[in-house]
């Protein structure tokens, strides 16, 4: 079974590579877990909290669902490039600027959620079409050495991550 190494990630990744470890079930079967308990989790939000941030500053729920959005599609596409040998320097991004810069306001909560349940489908058929040797392959992303498998584990470790602050932040 597949477990990233600490050098095929940047130190920043560890919390979410823990909490992707966490259960020892393998991490296919998480990342296809996940794919129902984000409709799950996600639809016992009240519509009152879509649009509450828990401080002044911090996202709303439905911009954490875009980050969620945004991350897991920047995670894929840096693991098709790595997967397949592409070793192009990847650049960073700036989560809080692309948040910034998305008007919420044109998508509904609903869009929102099925964008990502959609996104995670289509990632699920790319990620299962990986071998073991795919998942070590490495490549540069932000300027640190990162596998293909650090960022599958980084996708899943990141939605766990983001809804244990939207349980213990936003909605108690």
């Amino acid at each position: 079974m597949y477990q990233p190494f600490a050098n095929e990630y940047a130190p920043y990744y560890e919390e979410y590579i823990k909490l992707a470890s966490a259960g020892n079930q393998p991490i296919l079967r998480r990342l296809k877990n996940q794919l129902n308990s984000i409709d799950d989790f996600l639809a016992d939000i009240p519509q009152n909290k879509y649009d509450f941030a828990y401080a002044d500053g911090k996202w709303t729920v439905k911009e954490v669902l875009s980050h969620l959005i945004d991350t897991e599609r920047i995670m894929t596409y840096r693991a098709l490039r790595i997967a397949r040998n592409d070793q192009t320097e990847l650049p960073g991004y700036d989560q809080d600027a692309y948040v910034a810069s998305t008007d919420i306001s044109k998508y509904t909560f609903s869009d929102l959620v099925d964008e990502l349940v959609m996104l995670r489908q289509a990632n699920l058929f790319f990620f299962k079409s990986l071998s073991e040797s795919d998942l070590r392959k490495k490549g540069t992303a932000n300027g640190t050495t990162v596998s293909v498998g650090a960022l599958l584990f980084i996708i899943v470790g990141h939605i766990e991550h983001h809804f244990n602050v939207l349980r213990e932040r936003y909605l108690k």
